[in-house]
């Protein structure tokens, strides 16, 4: 027992040293770190003047990009080259989906339900409708987002990011809102639900409110083709042919711009009636850039944004195409459902600058924007009676623009139309997606209602008071 009991303590006296050595070695390394690491930063941050100042490339950048001169214009500059790389790269991709889904799939399907002897009406239930409307969604929302997204991740990884929410907090919070909500309100124009789970990096709960309800302002990548077409079609048919795309794209950048102005009014009326407070101060820590992780970024991008929301927008775009066929198809006294409903909503739509075809495009595109054009297509051709469509309930895309104009003018379009609808396609209420993932994140129903209903209304008055103006001056010219 006492052998065993000195070799214990002999244990105990050893471990102690070396307890104490270790520690010692551990302190003494841990404080070198630290003055190792204030001496780089003492040589980047303070001026000698008896020394030559150092050339530093993250603070060279940073001069340029935080500048109160320069930095919002290369802001502006750069988020356009991003949305013009998307809008632009997009375009073969998704001709190639829509080739793919919609020219060889669909005439298939369409082939083999006649094989198998599928009654009419549910064959057009299932491909014309339901098939029909997701493969819309799928060929023009998938390519926007798999080129949008890892451009945003790579901004994000390269470090320029967290220099925009810098550049962007005074106006934030001047408007009562958080200096992060410029992060969620950049990824908002790739896809409004990803823009809202982005508002996890606000702390404050009420300020994340704001930036959730304003999130639908930021013009996401399923409003962009509406507003392309008809930029392209009404406001570049205006001027010459070779000033027309400049012109196009211009007004569209304005229209973005413009839901920029929406979001910061509106945060302002919030955080001063509904959500009253004080704005909440943070540290914003802007780190060093780095070369960006190329990989991690696509698979990031990929599969924790592109395919979660892609699959979330595919769940309701198909049961949207079935009530688009069945009420399209499903008449009463020898007139289709939606008939009755377009004339219903006529005269609203007509006193806001738009018509009841616009109207009820945008009901049945709540679960995805991607489908406004070709339901207002669809719609237009089924009321007027002109041709070019597939069959009622059926959506089709024209071959060319100059037809897609030729079609509107038939049902009375006219540029007050064109303008007020990419208002409208700007300040609409949020997508099905949208508002599933701001239950989804806030846990309301209250601000879901909110964030849902808030916008349609303002979109409605905006566009009543273009319309009264312009008629106004149109009558007075």
């Amino acid at each position: 027992m006492t052998v065993q009991t000195g070799a214990t303590q002999a244990i105990l006296e050893t471990a102690d040293s070396l307890r104490w050595q270790i520690g010692r070695e551990f302190h003494e390394h841990l404080m070198e770190d630290i003055y190792t690491d204030a001496t780089h930063i003492a040589d980047r941050a303070v001026t000698r003047p008896d020394e030559k100042p150092r050339f530093d490339l993250d603070r060279t950048i940073d001069r340029l990009v935080t500048s109160r001169i320069f930095g919002f214009p290369l802001m502006i500059l750069l988020f356009t080259i991003v949305f013009w790389l998307t809008i632009s790269g997009a375009n073969v991709p998704s001709s190639w989906l829509a080739t793919l889904l919609l020219d060889t799939i669909h005439p298939l399907l369409k082939q083999g339900a006649a094989a198998i002897g599928m009654p009419w009406w549910l064959d057009g239930f299932l491909i014309d409708g339901m098939y029909l409307a997701t493969a819309w969604v799928v060929s023009v929302m998938l390519p926007p987002m798999a080129i949008f997204f890892p451009l945003f991740t790579l901004l994000e990884d390269f470090g320029y990011l967290p220099r925009v929410a810098f550049n962007l907090d005074n106006a934030f919070k001047k408007s009562g809102a958080h200096g992060k909500q410029a992060l969620s309100m950049m990824m908002g124009f790739g896809c409004n639900a990803a823009g809202v789970v982005a508002t996890r990096v606000i702390d404050s709960p009420r300020e994340r409110l704001i930036a959730i309800i304003t999130n639908n302002f930021a013009l996401c990548n399923g409003r962009w083709p509406t507003q392309i077409l008809i930029a392209s079609i009404f406001i570049g048919g205006l001027v010459p042919a070779y000033l027309g795309g400049l012109i196009s794209a211009l007004s569209v950048v304005a229209i973005a711009l413009l839901g920029v102005l929406f979001t910061f009014l509106v945060s302002w009326s919030l955080s001063r009636t509904l959500l009253k407070g004080e704005v909440s101060t943070f540290s914003l820590e802007l780190p060093p850039y780095r070369p960006p992780r190329i990989w991690q970024t696509i698979y990031t991008s990929v599969i924790d944004r592109t395919l979660i929301v892609l699959w979330r927008a595919i769940t309701f775009a198909m049961p949207a195409g079935a009530v688009i066929w069945l009420t399209a198809n499903v008449t009463i006294g020898g007139t289709s459902v939606v008939e009755y409903v377009i004339n219903f909503l006529n005269p609203l739509g007509i006193l806001v600058g738009l018509n009841g075809v616009i109207l009820v495009a945008y009901i049945f595109a709540i679960p995805a924007n991607e489908i406004v054009i070709p339901t207002i297509l669809m719609l237009t051709v089924l009321v007027t009676g002109a041709g070019g469509g597939a069959g009622a309930g059926v959506m089709f895309e024209l071959e060319s623009q100059a037809d897609t104009l030729a079609l509107f003018y038939a049902d009375g379009w006219t540029l007050l139309t064109a303008v007020n609808l990419m208002l409208f396609s700007l300040i609409h209420n949020p997508c099905s997606t949208t508002i599933y993932t701001i239950y989804k994140e806030t846990g309301s129903k209250k601000w879901t209602a909110v964030a849902s209903l808030l916008p349609v209304v303002m979109g409605f008055v905006v566009t009543f008071f273009v319309a009264q103006i312009w008629r106004l001056v149109a009558g007075i010219g």
